[in-house]
């Protein structure tokens, strides 16, 4: 856990409150060794999490190439479509 607090810039008590609800849903598992707490991410129950967050990914990651698109379009030069005499020749 200190490991995690160091890394996140967290107070104590907040990470480990925060391990011990991951832990009653059964997203992370935890196990002994010594004074050390090593937990470790549950993939399984996490799946349906992913999942879910991948419609978003999707949803956004369409919307964002249109206005990506959009934005490009309007950053092009505008062409003259009215040529003099002189081009025409």
């Amino acid at each position: 856990m200190g490991d995690i607090v160091t890394a996140l810039g967290f107070e104590q008590p907040s990470v480990s409150k925060h391990l011990r609800v991951l832990k009653d849903v059964g997203l992370v598992t935890v196990l002994r060794d010594g004074r050390n707490m090593l937990y470790r991410t549950e993939a399984e129950a996490l799946r349906p999490l992913h999942e879910w967050t991948e419609t978003f990914e999707r949803f956004w990651r369409h919307h964002l190439s249109r206005i990506k698109e959009r934005a490009e379009a309007k950053s092009l030069p505008i062409c003259n479509s009215h040529k003099t005499e002189k081009e025409k020749s």
